[in-house]
């Protein structure tokens, strides 16, 4: 038997029946490399990260009590293993180390507070591509909010605001920025006098940036105090499906 099977065998007995599967799916045309973080006392799945190409499908297999977050890195460089949004240090496997914004999110959190799944997409750290994360069977509770889909499906590049966009090599947006990256404010970042709920409502902002995104992708999150709808649980999910792009 080779390493890599002896490997794949002995995670899944460590693993064993109690295993939730993340079936991990590329939509766009071309390569992206994924991220994965786990939270800490968590393992960072398959390293961290891997890539997939156009319309490529990888599965990954988690302890039914992970939690922790998946997003694409795009416009990445196989030699300097620099990626344009996403990045994670110049490693192709992030090893513990999480995205530089901007990028969409997909959040997890296994068997949580009384055995629920509580998943969500978040823009927090900005947007770099379409995301959605949906279970695959799982015991919902009829709610809206239960055992469905969450994603975000609008190209926001296509409609950030001048001052939020990144730029690519070739002048296209490849990435939107939140407020708090792109001016630095307390205020927008929810800091100092402003970090708590009470003090930090985007309604007060400057400019409502998160009312746009949210505008968007109602199920997302858009910045730190964002509301609770967000939030998506589900029970005894045995797998996931997340999607990136398309």
């Amino acid at each position: 038997m080779s390493l890599r099977k002896i490997i794949i065998s002995f995670t899944f007995l460590l693993v064993g029946i109690h295993a939730v599967e993340f079936q991990i799916r590329n939509k766009e045309n071309g390569e992206v490399w994924i991220g994965i973080q786990g939270n800490p006392g968590h393992a960072h799945l398959r390293n961290g990260g891997f890539s997939l190409g156009a319309g490529q499908q990888v599965s990954v297999n988690a302890p039914d009590n992970w939690a922790g977050r998946f997003w694409a890195r795009t416009w990445c460089d196989h030699g300097n293993k620099h990626c344009l949004t996403g990045d994670c240090g110049n490693r192709f496997e992030c090893q513990g180390a999480g995205g530089n914004p901007p990028a969409s999110l997909a959040e997890i959190t296994l068997r949580g507070h009384e055995g629920l799944d509580f998943y969500d997409i978040s823009l927090v750290d900005g947007f770099n591509l379409k995301v959605s994360m949906a279970p695959l069977g799982g015991q919902g509770d009829g709610s809206q909010y239960s055992c469905k889909r969450a994603g975000c499906d609008t190209p926001i590049n296509n409609h950030c605001p001048g001052e939020l966009q990144v730029k690519g090599p070739n002048g296209w947006t490849i990435g939107c920025k939140s407020a708090c990256l792109a001016f630095n404010t307390d205020q927008y970042c929810c800091r100092g006098a402003h970090a708590f709920p009470w003090s930090c409502k985007s309604s007060d902002w400057p400019r409502n940036y998160p009312a746009q995104f949210k505008q968007w992708c109602p199920d997302a999150y858009s910045y730190a105090y964002d509301d609770h709808k967000s939030t998506f649980t589900c029970r005894n999910a045995p797998a996931y499906r997340i999607e990136f792009g398309g």
